[in-house]
């Protein structure tokens, strides 16, 4: 038969045990922190009599905790605590009085507030924010440090972005004066982002092709390297036109083109720029685009490049770095599409062939081809899917469309 548990109360109120907890985790190794304990003084006043203050130091922080404050006193006054220790030798547990105390971290910009007198460097005071965060790398899980990671790019990205168009406003206003921002701060907000992205534009060429010249969309470095990944393109018979359409290979604009091609006075030249603007339109179908996988593709080295850095944005994502094609990249990337387009057709193209390579709806793409100064028509077309169907095309022609972009609010009539 198991003997009784017997106890014995061996407690002073006055002396009674402390038990510790540290608000920002647990110690692994209790025998690395020295703690000391400051008793009050006043024997006079009874509450003051037994106010205790704790201190423990560690390698990495200090910790201070009391049982006279609630932020850092961690239990209630409408209960008691003890804590039994058991005698080995008679086998009596022995009783004591106790009280919790939780034990917060102690930075060095709250030593100094404290005591100025103390001897610590010049740190700036520092917010609530930045104890978290310091905190967080201190003793955070990897998820709160990834994220404190993030939040941090994202900031120091919004900085850079801040001062450049700080920047950008001075020299406006250095260089062009106030009417100027004036007239560009009540111009039309489709107006100015479409503008933003569009490729360099000479609105006032003698020649079409001086509009939007060449060697802004395809440098000549790039030019040279599509000498040899075009070959592909400039011996094709009728029959193997067939199977790439089959096959879907190509878009549907580059397959019209490619039936003409020998028709083509310069043939290497267009056979380069097919192949280009080709893989341009692939390039904008992708989200998250990686160098090495342009180039396992079959993309030279220093067109990937330069496309990774015209039309991609970088971003944090996953714990690392990544180019990514947003909304506004894709308008971009469907400006430069155009204007190559307009090169090799004449300054005419489909602008619903293309729009169907390029996965947009009708009216966006329309709408970027009168940022662009085009002229918009309308034809009956008759293909192999259907009979017949309306085709927009879109014109370059001197000089450049100007449209009006209408501010009205269209309102929706409520259903009943």
């Amino acid at each position: 038969m198991a003997s009784k548990a017997v106890w014995e109360y061996r407690g002073d109120p006055e002396r009674a045990a402390l038990l510790v907890q540290f608000s920002n985790g647990t110690i692994q190794n209790p025998k690395d922190v020295h703690f000391t304990l400051y008793e009050n003084e006043d024997e006079k006043t009874p509450e003051a009599k037994r106010q205790r203050v704790l201190t423990a130091d560690t390698d990495r922080l200090s910790y201070e905790g009391n049982n006279f404050s609630s932020e850092t006193a961690n239990g209630t006054p409408l209960c008691k605590y003890f804590v039994g220790v058991l005698n080995k030798a008679t086998g009596k547990m022995e009783v004591y009085d106790a009280e919790l105390i939780k034990m917060q971290p102690v930075l060095e910009s709250d030593k100094k507030k404290e005591n100025p007198s103390v001897d610590v460097p010049d740190i700036p005071t520092r917010t609530y924010r930045e104890k978290v965060d310091a905190l967080i790398e201190a003793f955070g899980t990897t998820k709160q440090k990834r994220a404190l990671n993030s939040r941090k790019l994202n900031q120091v990205g919004s900085e850079i972005l801040n001062k450049a168009m700080e920047k950008a406003a001075e020299d406006i206003i250095e260089n062009k004066g106030r009417t100027e921002l004036l007239n560009r701060a009540i111009a039309p907000k489709k107006e100015l982002l479409l503008s933003v992205f569009m490729p360099p534009c000479n609105p006032n060429a003698d020649k079409p092709e001086n509009v939007y010249k060449f060697d802004d969309l395809i440098s000549p470095v790039e030019y040279a390297a599509l000498e040899s990944v075009s070959t592909v393109f400039r011996k094709l018979t009728y029959e193997e036109i067939l199977r790439m359409t089959e096959k879907k290979e190509h878009s549907s604009f580059i397959l019209q083109e490619l039936q003409d091609l020998e028709l083509e006075t310069d043939v290497d030249h267009q056979a380069r720029v097919m192949w280009y603007l080709d893989n341009l339109i692939k390039f904008s179908q992708l989200k998250v685009v990686r160098r090495k996988d342009l180039i396992s593709k079959g993309c030279p080295a220093v067109i990937s490049g330069n496309l990774l850095k015209k039309f991609t944005v970088v971003v944090y994502k996953r714990g690392g770095l990544q180019n990514c094609i947003s909304g506004s990249m894709k308008s971009k990337i469907v400006a430069y599409v155009l204007a190559l387009a307009l090169h090799i057709s004449d300054f005419q193209v489909d602008l619903t062939c293309l729009q169907r390579d390029l996965q947009l709806t009708e009216n966006r793409i329309v709408e970027i081809a009168k940022a662009m100064g085009l002229r918009i028509s309308g034809r009956s077309m008759y293909t192999e899917v259907s009979f017949e169907e309306n085709h927009k095309f879109a014109t370059l022609r001197l000089p450049l469309t100007v449209h009006k972009y209408s501010t009205r609010i269209i309102r929706r009539k409520k259903m009943l």
